[in-house]
């Protein structure tokens, strides 16, 4: 049995995998080795991690900040816990990558509560544009997506209408979002929360161009500095991909691009990747 792993900032989603199917999977918080230490780790996993360690013999483990600094302390830990030594610590990004590309080239993107992107060449990431987190950059990721709407309406920039009803909806304070975000840890979730808001307003002129200006500055920004990008397919995971399929339709067509594939997650896709790699 093999496990696979797939960690955002948020949840971390485990799928256990014999043969040719998946037969057990359950969420745990998001690890971030970029935040989180060893036994911060081990904890998570002893607390939320509902399935059998009985039979698993590989671990395949893909998450944000699993930079080559960070990876050692989470190698460490899931051999520590799960009493193997064959573990394997990728990035997000490739995960995404193997997903939605599968062994073929593609552009792959990531659009969550973060964003990133790519040039896969089928094997490896071929090419990187940094995605300089939420505050230097994170185009059109719910984090930033979040921020532009809160800046939006503290400084009136919003309907009247739009503004009520955010309030209405979710009784804060100005004081205590500027808390959140300043002070508090993991603001990039706390803003992100606000999709869901966003989403349900995206018929209004000014959500929906806030929304899509942020793709357009995602395309801008990232995707026109990989040279291949007007050749081959431009795929995309992650939640704000999903749910605003149709203004990320939009930009990508303003910009001349070929949209791929968009889904909510990269396990299943991840899962037909490693099971094709098992036939080898």
């Amino acid at each position: 049995m093999i496990l696979i792993a797939d960690s955002g900032s948020t949840k971390t989603t485990w799928s256990i995998v014999e043969g040719q199917s998946k037969i057990q999977t359950c969420n745990t918080s998001g690890i971030n080795p970029f935040f989180l230490g060893e036994e911060e780790i081990l904890e998570i996993l002893k607390k939320e991690f509902t399935m059998t360690k009985n039979g698993i013999s590989s671990v395949f483990f893909y998450g944000a900040g699993c930079i080559p600094a960070k990876t050692p302390v989470l190698f460490e830990a899931l051999k520590k816990y799960f009493g193997i030594s064959n573990v394997e610590v990728h990035t997000d990004l490739l995960a995404a990558a193997r997903s939605l590309c599968q062994d073929k080239p593609g552009i792959a993107c990531i659009l969550g509560t973060g964003s990133n992107s790519c040039y896969y060449d089928g094997k490896v990431i071929a090419e990187n544009v940094s995605p300089l987190g939420f505050i230097l950059g994170d185009e059109g990721s719910g984090a930033v997506l979040g921020k532009k709407l809160l800046a939006d309406l503290l400084k009136n920039q919003l309907p009247s209408a739009i503004k009520e009803d955010f309030f209405a909806t979710y009784p804060v304070e100005p004081s205590e979002i500027l808390e959140n975000v300043y002070r508090k840890p993991f603001p990039n979730r706390y803003l992100a929360q606000y999709t869901r808001f966003i989403n349900k307003h995206i018929h209004n002129d000014s959500v929906s161009r806030l929304v899509e200006t942020s793709f357009g500055e995602f395309i801008e920004r990232n995707l026109f500095q990989y040279d291949a990008v007007r050749s081959i397919p431009v795929h995309f995971t992650g939640s704000v991909a999903f749910y605003f399929r149709a203004s990320l339709e939009k930009a990508m067509n303003a910009a001349g691009l070929k949209l791929g594939n968009i889904m909510q997650a990269p396990m299943d896709g991840l899962i037909d990747y490693h099971l094709n790699m098992t036939k080898y």
